[in-house]
């Protein structure tokens, strides 16, 4: 073992110490072993132990310490404490700017164990709140995060688009060549993926050569019908080879899951042969066009046969915005603010979805707050009508199925949304209870996030989709698409079960920002891989049929 490696393990020990609060002398103490144990200029494995106690900066104590990790590889006492902390917290540890106190105050205040569920509290401002933490800080902190998590391999689709158009429009140039296409999980619209594809009507050594020559590409492996290269040290990129001919069924092919391209062959295997585009592949099948997001299972090929497949809901169909955040609770603009931008880009209404007050961190309404925003809203009517500003709370369900306020203060809401965002460790049984606690609640509007995972971050809690949809049909409860990027939360394989039910859904933006609300498209393109039409979505209601909706609910 080095010394590099010694120190590495001597300061991992010092800052866990501090996270756990333990003697802050002895963490202290082995810092500055660390510091001095990577400065020594010989290897502490080739002194006698009896002599490393000696050496600047190493006691007794220390020494008894570096000769247990030489000679086992291990140091009992650091691998105490790697056991009480949670793997995120530890990845959160190797982010450049956050010291072991602030961790501590993420992890022990806000509940916080990764570094995606802390990048998603920066999106959302909920670090301001806290003692140590300012805008500057949280800005710093978020980049940090960004650049870390750039760098391992995985990434959101919203995350990665802009990179992907950069690149196809930089690749046609080099190869002066406009029928490169994007294929793969980026093309099937996959709410994460590990790389980018792309399909180049070039040879391998075509391609080979025009990238040798650019340094934003990295040579990393070849097969026989791809090559692999990183882009600026940060995502890969696959290509595929192929004659110019053999454009469109290698497209149709890598936008295609294998399971959904082999029974596609299999009953029209002359299809491919002489379609100059991806629309004239199903011509000649001669069924209706399945588009690459919808090219997952098979059974979509028989939709297509019966031309089954619906008029998906689009962007433009969305008429309002439901469920965000001002300054009231955890947002970054005012609701007049908020509202403004609404009428800006041509939505007829907005859904004020502040948090209730057992969201602390984020600020949540108290009774006598909720009063007071609501007399705001009201001013605002008067000012932008006919554009308005609808009452909403986003209430937390509480650890028994309860909600935050009682029935006086949620029926002073035009519409109520039911979240969960402590607590979130739980047993599928106690999830299902406090969901159910929460649709069975006659206020219970809109059940917002229902896994509350947050993708490529932190799983949701277990729960029995089947079961949460048909409840929601029982009670009249609509489920939310939250289109936040990192939640896109009810997954978009439960929306075709949820529709059969007769279940309605809401694409909701879950905006912090005037920037959020424009993650709408991202539910919309999850939506759309489920199925989804206009119809039976709440946020594509009109005004006045977003009224009428309010309206006909069930009054408790």
């Amino acid at each position: 073992m080095t010394n590099k490696e010694i120190s590495s393990v001597f300061s991992l020990l010092a800052k866990l110490m501090d996270l756990h609060g333990e003697n802050s002398f002895k963490s202290k103490s082995y810092a500055n072993a660390a510091f001095q144990i990577d400065k020594l200029p010989l290897q502490l494995s080739e002194l006698p132990h009896d002599h490393i106690q000696f050496e600047k900066g190493i006691g007794e104590s220390t020494a008894k310490k570096i000769i247990e990790l030489l000679q086992s590889g291990e140091l009992g006492v650091l691998n105490d404490l790697i056991k009480k902390t949670p793997f995120g917290i530890l990845e959160l540890m190797k982010i450049k700017g956050i010291g072991p106190k602030k961790i501590a105050t993420i992890w022990h205040e806000l509940g916080i164990e990764s570094p995606g569920e802390l990048l998603y509290a920066c999106e959302e401002n909920r670090l301001v709140n806290y003692k140590g933490f300012g805008e500057k800080s949280q800005q710093s902190i978020q980049e940090a995060i960004e650049f870390y998590l750039s760098n391992q391999g995985s990434f959101l689709y919203a995350q990665i688009e802009p990179t992907a158009y950069e690149i196809l429009q930089a690749l046609k140039i080099l190869f002066n060549e406009d029928d490169i296409c994007l294929s793969g999980d980026f093309a099937m619209h996959t709410d994460s993926l590990e790389q980018l594809e792309y399909v180049v009507p070039k040879t391998i050594e075509q391609i080979k050569q025009v990238l040798s020559v650019q340094n934003s590409f990295e040579y990393i492996e070849e097969a026989r019908q791809h090559l692999i290269y990183q882009y600026h040290s940060a995502c890969k990129i696959k290509f595929y080879s192929c004659a110019k001919a053999d454009l469109t069924k290698t497209v149709f092919q890598t936008s295609s899951s294998e399971e959904f391209y082999i029974n596609f062959l299999q009953q029209y295997p002359k299809a491919l042969s002489e379609a100059q585009t991806e629309e004239a592949i199903f011509s000649h099948a001669q069924i209706q066009y399945i588009p690459p997001f919808l090219r997952e299972q098979k059974e979509i090929i028989e939709l297509a046969k019966q031309s089954k497949i619906p008029k998906l809901i689009e962007t433009s169909d969305i008429k309002g915005i439901i469920h965000n955040h001002s300054t009231w609770s955890d947002g970054k603009f005012s609701i007049a603010d908020m509202a403004k931008a609404c009428i800006e880009k041509g939505f007829e209404y907005l859904v004020m979805s502040d948090h209730s007050v057992s969201s602390f961190y984020a600020n949540g309404l108290s009774v006598e707050r909720i009063k007071l925003q609501q007399e705001e809203i009201d001013k605002l009517n008067e000012k932008l009508h006919p554009f308005k500003i609808f009452k909403s709370i986003e209430c937390d369900i509480l650890g028994d199925g309860s909600l935050d306020y009682n029935d006086k203060v949620l029926a002073t809401f035009d519409l109520v949304i039911t979240s969960v965002h402590q607590n979130l460790k739980m047993t599928e049984e106690k999830a299902m209870s406090r969901l159910l606690g929460a649709i069975t609640n006659p206020y219970t509007r809109i059940l917002g996030h229902p896994t509350g995972r947050l993708l490529l971050s932190r799983k949701g809690y277990p729960i029995d989709h089947t079961l949460i949809i048909d409840a929601c049909k029982a009670h009249d409860v609509v489920i939310e698409i939250n289109a936040n990027p990192r939640r896109l939360d009810m997954d978009w394989r439960w929306i075709q079960y949820a529709v059969e039910q007769g279940v309605l859904l809401s694409i909701n933006p879950d905006a912090h920002s005037i920037a959020g609300i424009d993650d709408i498209r991202y539910g919309v393109l999850a939506a759309q891989k489920g199925m989804l039409m206009a119809s039976q979505n709440l946020s594509s209601f009109s005004l006045q049929e977003f009224e009428a909706f309010l309206l006909n609910k069930k009054k408790p």
